[in-house]
């Protein structure tokens, strides 16, 4: 027998597909010339063209492991909506944008984009624009899908706070059946998200996911401070819900603590981006300070860039550039508008007469890092300086208004001020009541998930029933399921 027939010959192994080509360029997001946007409060990043759309999802090369939704803290598959964007299903697209996320129209415009972050594009140049394609999916597919409750669970939740954590969590509860009143104590919805100037985002995005509510037995009431105006105890015993979600944020500006923080001119961030939203006149000067280095200074630096009327403005920041809590994206905008940054200065007092004339700061260097792994600043002797200004916007974050929030509910104030239950799920130490926030619109929106979902488990440990995974939000037999290949969250 020939060596050829004791041994015949293998059939060639197939030869792999080659990878996708990495293109490391992303397609540009259209945006308003600078100088013409800081003349008023349009909008400065533009929707992408359908057909631009469809480039920009192209360069995606489809990861196996979905690292984009992993580090979502909503887990939305964005993975699937920019695969179907790129084969021109918009419908598609929009249908999986909405399945995970009631409150895309207000994401797509303001979300930190965590995904972004993780995408393995970013590796060898401009990661994948994940946001502005959720924006296209909405623009271009079937955006006012109608979200359908599964069977009533015939139990009421309350919900204390309209932003997004307690928008989320309506959502999430009204889906699985339960009816759900939602608490706000100002006149409209959003929470600080109301803070958010119209540049990046208007009211009209927030309404337009709250319309998305309609067919939930999901109710808003405003003008109604719990915990003032209704005792938080009284939910549950005097008004029949079986269950209440507190998530109250930090609705409460913090002060500088600094003498002449009283003298007229001396503007709390808050106060004063929550008027310009609601179209009320700010009295503005034309040398403006802003104390501060996160998300609400950038947008108060940039807001009264456009209200101080060819004037200027300054941002005084107590560590560097590199330790600034603000979205690069925001810093890079206001630098781009000729916002003047002061770095390693902190307030030490105030100076004038009937109003503001000046901010005495003094000189900072970073030492050892403090306990949450930050550099902390450390003064300078003699290296005081004062800057004239006329008008000071106080940006050094906020805390929760717990008028009515005793201690029986042991709450545990996080490291930036909103509070939250200690226990499994959010859960406080007064049964039924849960309390969660977050330090970003989505991350509000992910910890009202989980809270949501164990506000559920201890309803259906009360009926004798068990509990699952999310009914599909579309009224369909399916339940959310993480997509092929994820393994666990990213959280940065």
């Amino acid at each position: 027998m020939s060596p050829d027939a004791t041994n015949p010959p293998t059939a060639p192994t197939p030869a792999k597909p080659p990878p996708p080509k990495l293109n490391p360029v992303r397609v540009p997001v259209p945006e308003e010339a600078v100088g013409e946007r800081t003349s008023d409060f349009r909008e400065v990043l533009h929707a992408y063209s359908k057909e631009d759309a469809i480039l920009e999802a192209k360069r995606c090369i489809q990861c196996r492991r979905p690292w984009c939704v992993e580090a979502c803290p909503i887990t939305n598959d964005c993975r699937e909506y920019i695969r179907l964007i790129a084969v021109d299903d918009f419908d598609g697209a929009a249908r999986v944008t909405l399945r995970e996320n009631p409150l895309a129209t207000s994401l797509c415009k303001v979300c930190y984009h965590y995904c972004e972050d993780a995408c393995v594009v970013k590796k060898k140049g401009v990661p994948i624009a994940i946001r502005h394609l959720k924006r296209a999916a909405l623009d271009y597919g079937r955006g006012d899908l109608p979200y359908v409750a599964s069977a009533p669970k015939h139990q009421r939740v309350a919900v204390v706070g309209a932003g997004p954590a307690g928008m989320m969590a309506a959502w999430e509860l009204g889906i699985r059946g339960y009816g759900v009143t939602v608490f706000e104590q100002e006149e409209r919805y959003g929470g600080l998200m109301q803070t958010i100037p119209a540049y990046r985002m208007t009211d009209a995005d927030v309404e337009a996911d709250r319309a998305r509510y309609k067919n939930l037995d999901v109710t808003f009431e405003n003008g109604v401070k719990i915990g003032r105006d209704v005792p938080l105890e009284q939910l549950m015993a005097d008004h029949g819900y079986a269950a209440v979600f507190v998530s109250i944020g930090t609705s409460t500006h913090r002060v500088l603590g600094i003498p002449g923080e009283e003298l007229t001119g001396v503007v709390p961030a808050l106060g004063f981006l929550k008027l310009l939203n609601r179209g009320i006149e700010v009295p503005m000067g034309h040398e403006v300070v802003v104390v501060g280095g996160g998300d609400v200074a950038m947008d108060s630096v940039r807001s009264a860039l456009r209200r101080c009327h060819g004037g200027h403005v300054t941002l005084v920041y107590r560590r560097g550039r590199t330790e600034m809590p603000a979205d690069p994206e925001e810093v890079h905008g206001a630098e781009q508008e000729g916002i003047r940054f002061l770095f390693q200065k902190a307030p030490v007092r105030i100076v004038g007469h009937d109003g503001v004339e000046g901010l005495v700061v003094q000189s900072m260097e970073l030492g050892p890092p403090d306990a949450g792994g930050r550099r902390s600043p450390v003064p300078v002797a003699g290296s005081e300086e004062t800057i004239p200004c006329d008008t000071v916007i106080v940006a050094v974050g906020q805390k929760a208004d717990l008028e009515g929030f005793g201690p029986e509910l042991d709450l545990q104030l996080t490291s930036q001020g909103w509070p939250q239950g200690k226990g499994k799920g959010y859960a406080t130490s007064v049964p039924g009541i849960f309390a969660a926030g977050g330090r970003s619109v989505v991350y509000a929106m992910g910890s009202a998930i989980d809270a949501a979902e164990a506000i559920d488990a201890y309803l259906a440990a009360q009926r004798g029933e068990t509990t699952g995974a999310r009914p599909d939000p579309f009224g369909g037999s399916t339940t959310f399921v993480k997509p092929a290949g994820y393994t666990a969250p990213i959280r940065v």
